[in-house]
């Protein structure tokens, strides 16, 4: 089993991505991203045995952060993935501390974990071979409020993701 750790976008920013990334689609020239994929990972676990399920579960129950907004302002190509991306160009404190207590708990239960820095963004396409001429993207404002486990499903054109288990941001910790 292929897990991760996730924000996954409201109804309303994964409206406002589709509709950036319809009007761009030229212009990536690529495989999209579809658009229920849409999410960022806060910690990639990867091949998991089932029953190290529970471990994963247990460590969400027991992560806890405040609620954050994040500010996607920038598109970027990433060569060596091959991918576009929205880009945060500031990373939220609390972000940045959901990051490191996640991680730290993985790391403590023996998860190996990569990569080793928070990038928050969301992967818009894939096996983008040549670095395409960017426009300007306009602010996307994403108020996060509870964070998943997620599992990878591969095969096919594009991976399957589906929401394990989902955990609130709450404002008193």
């Amino acid at each position: 089993m292929r897990l991760f750790f996730a924000l996954w976008p409201s109804t309303s920013v994964r409206e406002t991505l589709a509709r950036f990334v319809a009007t761009r689609d030229a212009e990536f020239g690529a495989s999209l991203t579809p658009v229920e994929n849409y999410h960022v990972t806060i910690a990639f676990v990867g091949n998991v045995l089932p029953e190290r399920v529970p471990a994963l579960r247990r460590i969400g129950a027991e992560t806890s952060q405040t609620p954050f907004h994040l500010i996607f302002d920038a598109l970027e190509f990433w060569p060596k993935p091959e991918v576009i991306v929205a880009a945060a160009g500031a990373i939220p404190p609390a972000l940045q501390s959901l990051w490191d207590d996640l991680h730290a708990r993985l790391a403590a239960e023996d998860f190996v974990l990569a990569p080793k820095r928070l990038r928050p963004h969301v992967t818009l396409a894939r096996k983008v071979t040549q670095a395409p001429v960017l426009t300007v993207m306009s602010p996307l404002h994403w108020e996060a409020s509870h964070f998943s486990l997620v599992l990878s499903t591969t095969g096919g054109a594009h991976s399957a993701y589906t929401v394990v288990h989902t955990w609130p941001l709450l404002d008193e910790r």
